[in-house]
């Protein structure tokens, strides 16, 4: 009986170690390479491994079963999925990991023309991927914008709803946009030209806050955005993104990749929006929307040359038609007197280059171009302009020991022309400069950055802009960045402030417009914490002081049917501090949250003001979730906005003298089960705010649009009337966010690698 029992026990025994068990392997990569130590793990097991130099992973021994497998690495995404393993085979699964959008390791040039890995460059340079913007999807990259922390964008026109971009609090001239590190947006461009870059030819966008004229001169004077479109050699073969609205907007962007030689790639992108329905939700006989049509091409080419010189060309061309107004108007009535409307057709080429010289040094020749042609009526008022940009600049780039130099020899020129009477004749400027950087490493976990930058404008003469950096690793997960420079801006008016067209206030120019200078320093801190089980924080903060002089303001108080532009009798002053914070968990979930706290102030005469549409305090955020047994995504994305002053017209005027606070909220849903597809659709403005709320009106008499009825007083002051009870003209000017309410959206993605 003891024999039996111990060969029953010894039967046992066998069968329990000779437990059914396999392999599991396979390949990890991300952007297209294969990615070592990237951890793997077999959740609820002891199976923990770390991908190869050739991203392989392998697990031994696993008992048959079902499991899930995680994969994480930081600045990607970790990935979950549940597996099945079987006996005697071995499974074999592939993981492509997608970035971290706004991580703290990506490669940037916009601080220093240089590419450096993010957290090595002494200039803060924020992030931002097409991964970032697929959570809010919109048909521009300017209302893109909206979910980044410290970035506006902000509406100057009440009826055809043209805007610019405001970072920090201030105004849009004050920022410099630029397509793939040339500034092709600018000046006459800045209102008009921000629509219809194909988002789906976007690689990243890169944001810089503060001055940064020691480098790209005129117009960076409070930060810039860099828009990097995506090498035709890395783009996907063919990629489509179309989406409608309940409002029907329809967005189109496709775009194509070819390969015409061995030794040359192209990519075609082409953007199309339509959007043609008259909306008057507020009842006050205007439309509530812009009605806007517009077509944009892209093309850019990469050459394949002898030792990995680059070469790449790209050229856009843009024609947009848009018009608001009376919901009664018709093109018949553009330019008259009868039905007010404000219609604006817009004409633009633009053409980038870079083209490494064959040299052994290194020496790199950028060049830029641009045509813009405005026909604009709003109401009776012509505004026809004809703006030609060409740019042209050297690089030479050169490491000796500890010091890393950049010089540069650039120049600028720009026509300008328009039916205003503050234009008497064309103008054309030349803007020559020369620049030189050192970064200097002084240890491995320091190094200092000096700059200075030499103009000269043939209008205003010689202008310095000097630039100083520093910044202090004090370990892999801290570091510390103190930057100060000087700015400076030369204005035109008449392309940069729309409230000088619209509406039927006279404008008035008091003097000579100086440029604009300022003054800049800010301290930034960057903390990075990797918890043990895989989550992920990044901390940001930015502590930032900027003091212009010769500031030209805009006063609409003093005559409420003028708007006088001088040149501040006094400075001004922008000042705030900015934390962004990025929270990743192991199980899908993501934050990304924003605050900046602003105080800006005019003060002139001993007198300190708030300016006009400027915020106190701005949130954003972002939070994600993906839902892997639905193949489901979800976004959350909102910004929130403190009250802001706004411009009335009298003492009588009914609408409030300051904003709300209000908050535009987005949800998005999408299905990611399709191969090669995305299907996605939610709501945006979930809270149905619009500025009308609490307000009578915000365009003023719109029932007489060209003031036919109201009546003046000797002085030239608006009369009370039966007829006009609150003493106003026609205004547009009263507008601070966009005026849509809830609205559904539904799109598809296709990309084809």
């Amino acid at each position: 009986m003891k024999k039996l029992f111990l060969i029953l026990l010894l039967f046992g025994l066998q069968i329990t170690f000779a437990q059914e068990t396999s392999s599991v392997s396979g390949f990890i990569s991300g952007e297209g390479h294969k990615l070592q130590f990237v951890n793997v793990h077999l959740t609820g097991t002891k199976h923990k491994t770390i991908t190869d130099s050739l991203g392989y992973y392998t697990f031994e021994n696993v008992a048959v079963g079902n499991y899930t497998i995680q994969v994480s690495q930081v600045g990607f995404q970790t990935i979950k999925k549940k597996i099945e393993v079987i006996k005697d085979s071995i499974q074999s699964y592939d993981f492509e990991l997608t970035d971290n959008e706004n991580q703290l390791n990506e490669v940037v040039v916009s601080g220093t023309l240089k590419a450096v890995k993010r957290l090595e460059s002494a200039v803060p340079v924020e992030v931002y991927s097409p991964v970032f913007f697929k959570k809010n999807p919109t048909p521009s990259i300017y209302e893109a914008l909206q979910n980044i922390n410290g970035v506006r964008p902000q509406l100057n026109c009440g009826v055809c709803n043209t805007g610019d971009i405001h970072i920090n609090g201030l105004e849009g001239p004050y920022t410099l946009v630029l397509i793939d590190g040339m500034p092709i947006v600018s000046s006459l461009s800045t209102v008009y030209g921000l629509s219809g870059i194909p988002n789906s030819l976007v690689e990243r966008i890169e944001i810089v806050k503060g001055p940064a004229s020691s480098l790209y001169g005129s117009e960076a004077v409070g930060g810039l955005i860099n828009i990097i479109t995506k090498n035709p050699t890395n783009a996907p073969l063919f990629s489509a993104d179309v989406f409608t609205t309940s409002y029907l907007e329809t967005n189109v962007d496709v775009g194509m990749k070819f390969s015409p030689t061995k030794k040359s790639t192209t990519l075609l992108g082409i953007n199309y929006f339509d959007y043609n329905q008259v909306v008057d939700k507020d009842k006050d006989g205007f439309t509530d929307v812009t009605l806007s049509q517009r077509i944009s091409v892209f093309n850019k080419w990469s050459f394949q040359r002898e030792n990995n010189r680059l070469f790449t060309i790209a050229a856009r061309g843009m024609y947009e038609d848009r018009w608001g107004g009376d919901v009664r108007w018709e093109k018949k009535y553009r330019g008259g007197d009868e039905i007010y409307g404000e219609s604006i057709y817009t004409k633009r080429g633009e053409l980038i280059g870079s083209y490494q010289l064959p040299f052994e040094e290194k020496l790199m020749l950028s060049f830029s171009g641009n045509v813009h042609y405005q026909d604009s009526r709003y109401g009776t008022t012509s505004y026809i302009a004809n703006q030609k940009i060409g740019f042209l600049q050297l690089t030479w780039d050169k490491k000796i020991g500890r010091n890393d130099f950049l010089a540069g020899i650039a120049t600028r020129y720009s026509y300008y022309d328009d039916n205003t009477t503050a234009t008497k004749e064309a103008e054309s400027t030349w803007l020559p400069g020369i620049f030189v950087q050192d970064e200097i490493t002084l240890s491995p976990k320091s190094q200092v950055l000096l700059g200075m930058r030499y103009d000269y404008n043939s209008i205003h003469g010689s202008i310095y802009t000097p630039r100083v950096a520093y910044r202090w690793k004090t370990n892999e997960n801290t570091i510390f960045r103190l930057n100060a420079g000087t700015g400076f801006r030369v204005v035109n008016l008449f392309t940069e402030d729309h409230a000088a067209l619209t509406g039927s206030r006279d404008v008035v120019i008091k003097s000579d417009l100086k440029p604009e200078r300022s003054v800049n320093a800010n301290l930034n801190y960057i903390q990075k914490i990797n918890f043990t089980n895989g989550t992920f924080m990044g901390i940001e903060t930015t502590v930032f002081y900027t003091r212009f002089s010769n500031k030209i303001i805009s006063d609409y108080e003093t005559d409420p049917n003028k708007i006088i532009y001088d040149n501040i009798n006094g400075y001004a002053i922008s000042q705030g501090i900015s934390t962004n914070v990025d929270l990743n968990f192991t199980n899908g979930l993501k934050f990304i949250l924003g605050a900046t706290v602003l105080d800006n102030k005019n003060v002139q005469d001993g007198i300190s003001e708030t300016p006009f549409l400027t915020e106190k305090f701005t949130g954003t955020w972002s939070i994600s979730y993906k839902i892997e047994p639905w193949n489901l995504s979800l976004d959350y994305t909102g910004n929130v906005y403190s009250p802001m002053k706004l411009p009335l017209l009298s003492d009588l005027d009914p609408r409030s003298p300051n904003s709300p606070w209000y908050s535009i909220q987005n949800i998005q849903f999408t299905y990611l089960g399709w191969k090669n597809f995305e299907l996605y659709g939610g709501v945006k403005n979930l809270l149905n705010f619009t500025p009308k709320r609490n307000n009578p009106f915000l365009i003023s008499r719109t029932n007489d649009p060209f003031d036919k009825n109201v009546q003046y007083d000797a002085a030239g002051k608006v009369l009370v009337t039966p007829d006009n009870p609150y003493g106003l003209t026609f205004d547009t000017t009263y507008v601070y966010g966009q005026n849509q309410t809830i609205r559904g959206f539904f799109g598809l993605r296709y990309t084809l690698r």
